[in-house]
């Protein structure tokens, strides 16, 4: 494959793959909090510690397509960088918010709510890249170095709450 055509999308891929292992490492908590279950068959609501860890992967694993989809949208369409870094703030709060749902259900809103403002920045990119498309499509205007300087500027202030 030509380098330069891997070098559009390999952020991408590296936060893809490391969305993957977190996958992997979410439902390991589960399957060890399950075995810790004095039962052998597993149904919910048999420990509050294995309600809570299904619960939180549950959630996470709901969401996991949307974040997928507006991570590659934006990261195609509008800029890889400030998509990837998004990305990657999101598999922060992800963790964050797995972690707080296993203590007490109240720590876990910071990190739902700063999941929500990732995803509606990638969205908001991924928008911004169509309608950039269309502009430049039938009225010549390219404003893809206009959309890049803007993400990259916010993308920073993602992490300010």
């Amino acid at each position: 494959m030509d380098q330069e055509v891997v070098g559009c999308f390999v952020l991408l891929v590296i936060v893809t793959l490391l969305s993957v292992v977190q996958n992997a490492f979410f439902a390991s908590k589960v399957e060890q909090e399950s075995k810790s279950c004095t039962s052998k068959i597993v149904h919910r609501g048999g420990s509050t510690a294995f309600e809570r860890v299904f619960t939180a992967n549950q959630n996470i694993r709901d969401a996991y397509p949307t974040f997928l989809a507006v991570l590659w949208c934006a990261g195609l369409l509008c800029s890889q960088v400030p998509a990837a870094f998004a990305g990657l703030m999101y598999l922060f709060v992800r963790q964050k918010y797995f972690v707080g749902y296993m203590g007490e259900r109240i720590q876990s809103t910071p990190g739902y709510m700063f999941g929500k403002r990732i995803i509606s920045f990638l969205f908001l990119m991924s928008v911004a890249g169509v309608i950039n498309y269309y502009l430049s499509l039938y009225f010549g205007s390219d404003f893809q170095i206009y959309i890049r300087t803007v993400t990259s500027t916010i993308s920073p202030l993602l992490l300010i709450p």
